[in-house]
């Protein structure tokens, strides 16, 4: 008797809003304790421009957990000991980030919502949210000191991909690292014009593409690796015209320019992504490479 009501108890049953309301009240609570942290990933992302992405990643989560309403309608409960070891975890990185590096700290406070998630919910519903999960990484802040370690190589590059592209179309300019002169006037491939902000957003709107829609994994693989090579490139079309433009009118011009075009091209490298993802998305839809080459005999 005693078996068969621990049977009971301890068996899968489906996801109900009951569930979610108590993953709800720990996740706040998670929050709650990591509020300090919180509201400096807002302070942050909200005074530096490079870093605005964080701003978009609550839209991001919510929309990829919402696609998977479905699935979740049907999924079981099952509580077992993965969120209480998350939750351990990311406890562990918040304490030693308060104490040593903020970074770190930020991270901790991600970390401890999203087992407080897997907590409330259990390890087979918050498998099928794990790209929701996953894309809470988005929410911290990228280190200062290593985002200048990839803007530097970056900026040069930029630069002189782009005296590549002025010397084929017959713009004559002069480079010295990541200065581009043109009539005279100086242009600095900064941070700003570096295609990294670019890289991250389109990375950004790419996942949720990605895994909002069905797809086999290695086309959403093929998505998510041309997305910083098409950002990139995007970034290199829109420098062309804009230090024209520096080279013949006003500084403002130029400026308000550089950053029209910066919008025009994101959407831009948006649709030739997807140009690229429906069609290989639609072709592998009717190639079935799971199954074997050769015919399974048939048992007696």
């Amino acid at each position: 008797m005693f078996k068969l009501a621990e049977q009971v108890a301890h068996s899968p049953r489906i996801c109900s809003s009951r569930d979610w309301l108590l993953t709800g009240g720990i996740a706040a609570m998670a929050v709650a304790v990591g509020f300090d942290a919180w509201r400096d990933i807002f302070r942050v992302a909200s005074r530096d421009e490079e870093l605005s992405y964080v701003l978009l990643a609550p839209l991001v989560i919510g929309s990829l957990a919402w696609s998977r309403r479905a699935k979740l309608r049907e999924c079981e409960v099952v509580h077992n000991w993965v969120g209480v070891l998350l939750l351990a975890f990311g406890w562990a990185v918040y304490w030693y980030g308060y104490h040593f590096d903020p970074v770190v700290w930020r991270a901790g406070a991600v970390i401890l919502v999203g087992a407080a998630v897997v907590a409330g919910i259990g390890s087979r519903v918050a498998w099928q949210m794990s790209p929701a999960l996953a894309a809470m990484i988005f929410l911290i802040p990228i280190d200062p000191d290593g985002r200048y370690h990839i803007a530097g190589p970056l900026e040069v590059f930029t630069a002189r991909a782009t005296q590549s592209v002025c010397d084929l179309i017959g713009m004559y300019v002069q480079r010295d690292g990541n200065l581009i002169l043109i009539n005279n006037t100086a242009v600095t491939v900064a941070e700003a014009c570096n295609g990294a902000r670019m890289v991250f957003a389109l990375f950004m709107v790419c996942y949720y593409v990605a895994f909002a829609t069905p797809a086999r994994w290695y086309v959403r693989a093929v998505l998510l690796v041309a997305s910083p090579l098409v950002a990139i490139i995007a970034n290199v079309i829109r420098l062309v015209p804009t230090i024209w433009v520096f080279g013949r009118f006003s500084l403002q011009t130029a400026e308000r320019f550089h950053n029209t075009a910066g919008y025009v091209m994101l959407v831009l490298a948006f649709l030739l992504l997807m140009a690229i993802f429906k069609p290989l998305k639609k072709l592998t839809q009717h190639l079935d490479f799971d199954r074997p080459l050769l015919p399974r005999k048939a048992s007696a």
